[in-house]
């Protein structure tokens, strides 16, 4: 089934290759929810993430004969909305701030993990909003997106050794506030 699914795919994207407009409307509905969602834990606002929805759906309409079928089209669209967010935010000049506490996170035990009943999906999203901008996006590029610390390197211009950091610094920070949140719920 899912060789079926890629030949469908590979259809619509040579329909659009050849600019047939009903063939972009249909990868337009496929993809538009998922890459809206990436967009949201981006930009943080359901508003900014429409425009940058539209803004990455047009660059990749523009420059889909570019597309080779080397991946997925999805991860290759996925690219293009990480790449729009992230040159949104430079735009804006947002200073994209980090933890600064350098410890290492290497030379101590490992704390126990939270319950997985305790943990959702909009817990995580409440506590990512405490998170410094930089941290946030690192913790949601490799968390969410299923980035490595490679490529999240190479999207911010930072070393890996930041990325790394910062994600273990994120995710104790997200473990921290749904531990408080969860003794305040209960005292």
């Amino acid at each position: 089934m899912t060789q079926t699914i890629n030949m469908i795919h590979r259809d619509l994207v040579i329909s659009c290759q050849k600019g047939e407009r009903k063939a972009f409307r249909k990868v337009y509905d496929l993809y538009s929810k998922a890459m809206f969602n990436v967009c949201i834990r981006f930009m943080n606002d359901a508003e900014d993430a429409k425009d940058m929805l539209q803004e990455a759906f047009s660059y990749a309409f523009l420059r889909i004969h570019s597309y080779r079928f080397e991946s997925s089209f999805g991860a290759w669209l996925k690219r293009i909305v990480i790449n729009t967010c992230i040159s949104e935010i430079r735009r804006r000049k947002a200073d994209l701030q980090f933890f600064d506490d350098m410890n290492h996170f290497d030379d101590r035990e490992e704390e126990p993990e939270l319950e997985e009943s305790k943990l959702s999906v909009e817990k995580i999203k409440e506590a990512m909003s405490v998170l410094p901008e930089g941290s946030r996006m690192i913790f949601n590029m490799y968390l969410l997106e299923g980035l490595d610390h490679g490529e999240i390197a190479s999207f911010l211009g930072i070393n890996e050794a930041t990325s790394r950091s910062q994600y273990l610094r994120a995710r104790k920070k997200i473990k921290d506030v749904i531990a408080f949140n969860e003794l305040e719920f209960q005292a």
